[in-house]
């Protein structure tokens, strides 16, 4: 009897350890990754997106900025700028970043609204394509910074969306008086000469506010404004 009974569990034994074996083989794998697989997810995790290349006014303070007169040489005569960085510092850093790295360069003023504005500093007018640095550049956005300088004929103004603080590179140049726009748009400088050339482009033709043939921007640049004239 008792011999029957061991055989018995023997040969239970034996049916039963091909279907464990089987059963361990087709489950899930639980195994740590391979080291240079944690290493590969791990850079990835922690990798950022670079920051912002730096320009030449992104530590300048604002008595720096206030000495900076701007100049556009367009193809129909000079225009000369003074600026407010004491009203709107960001806006003034933005707009010296973008004369003196050359992205106003061969520009078009491709908005003009008869007797209002002519407005510039589209990027993708350039002669030449956008590279991808100038095509992040001009995505970048500024704060709005209203003040209490009015905006009135020969003032420049950052233009942007009806979404607050969406202006990015464009700008205008006012034609007549605009009080519409106090308190909302940031108003950061001042045609200080070449006038009488705004005038001319703001009354070229137009096809809804758009010139036939847009002006361009030969070269704009910065530098030390000039010594008041004496009395």
């Amino acid at each position: 009897m008792l011999k029957a009974s061991t055989l018995i569990i023997f040969c239970l034994f034996l049916f039963s350890f091909p279907a464990t074996a089987q059963k361990s083989a087709t489950a899930p794998q639980t195994a740590a990754p391979a080291p240079q697989n944690l290493k590969k997810t791990n850079r990835r995790a922690d990798t950022k997106p670079s920051d912002p290349a730096a320009e030449p006014f992104d530590k300048a303070d604002v008595a720096t900025m206030a000495k900076q007169c701007v100049k556009f040489e367009t193809e129909a005569g000079a225009i000369e700028l003074e600026l407010f960085p004491e009203s709107a510092p960001e806006s003034v850093r933005n707009f010296l970043n973008l004369v003196t790295t050359g992205a106003f360069d061969t520009t078009v003023f491709s908005r003009v609204v008869p007797g209002f504005i002519i407005q510039g500093g589209d990027l993708t007018t350039r002669l030449k394509p956008l590279t991808p640095e100038l095509d992040k550049r001009m995505r970048r956005t500024v704060i709005d910074e209203p003040s209490p300088i009015k905006h009135e004929r020969g003032i420049i103004s950052m233009a942007r969306a009806d979404t607050p603080n969406s202006a990015t590179t464009n700008f205008f140049i006012l034609m007549s008086e605009a009080r519409h726009l106090d308190g909302t748009f940031a108003a950061f400088g001042r045609v200080t000469r070449g006038m009488d050339v705004a005038e001319n482009i703001n009354k070229m033709p137009v096809q809804n506010e758009k010139p036939e043939k847009p002006v361009r921007v030969i070269k704009a640049s910065a530098e030390v404004c000039p010594a008041p004239l004496a009395p």
